[in-house]
């Protein structure tokens, strides 16, 4: 099996050599020195080149590098797999007494569709209140717990919730809310057919004033 996916890498890397093309290097933080990422590396690279075969699929020099592509385009938009999203969410930060609500809205959410392994992508909203001299995080960790939990294999009704379990666990608000709107492919492109259909998912936990949850999905609409 090694020397099988061995021989179709070295392939992939010389028809990309041929073509003057810088030869194939993975992206931080896959490492493909480790023993275990690259045997499964090329466990990849191998899986598609056979589903390629079972298709029918020849496309000649266009096709020849392909799996390897594949295979390092799928480690990357997984690669939610390596790490453990609610540990960005681990250093916090000195707040107002009452700090009021938090919210980043327009997040770009890119995720796969864990029916049909095809991408979705939409915008994601964060808010969340802290309590009454609770710590506050950064902004831009809240994006990268989004970021994180998206890339996996994914239903976009399970997103919101693991980004809300991470922001309930790690800074234990008075109240938090989740909403993502998303167009997904499986729908768009196989099936039903429905191009123009978009889907919206709140996740929420505790208190959150009306006028709050009125800011939030109007914030939400207007960064879409």
């Amino acid at each position: 099996m090694a020397n099988q996916w061995n021989a179709v890498y070295d392939q992939a890397v010389r028809s990309l050599n041929e073509e003057r093309f810088e030869p194939i290097t993975m992206p931080e933080p896959y490492n493909p020195d480790t023993f275990a990422e690259a045997r499964a590396h090329g466990t990849a690279v191998e899986a598609v080149a056979q589903l390629l075969g079972a298709l029918g699929v020849d496309e000649g020099e266009h096709t020849a590098a392909t799996p390897a592509r594949v295979a390092k385009a799928w480690a990357e938009m997984l690669s939610g797999y390596r790490e453990d999203p609610a540990d960005h969410l681990a250093r916090t930060f000195p707040a107002p007494d009452d700090p009021g609500l938090v919210m980043v809205a327009g997040i770009a959410l890119t995720s796969t569709c864990a029916h049909h392994m095809l991408p979705f992508t939409g915008r994601c909203t964060v808010a969340y209140r802290p309590s009454p001299g609770q710590r506050i995080v950064g902004l831009s960790k809240l994006a990268r717990v989004v970021h994180g939990y998206a890339r996996r294999m994914q239903v976009q009704e399970q997103i919101g919730a693991q980004v809300l379990d991470a922001i309930v666990a790690k800074l234990n608000p008075s109240g938090a809310m989740v909403l993502i709107t998303a167009s997904h492919d499986c729908m768009r492109l196989r099936g039903v057919r429905e191009p123009d259909s978009v889907t919206t998912t709140q996740a929420h936990h505790g208190l959150l004033t009306d006028s709050e949850r009125a800011l939030i999905h109007a914030e939400h609409a207007r960064a879409r």
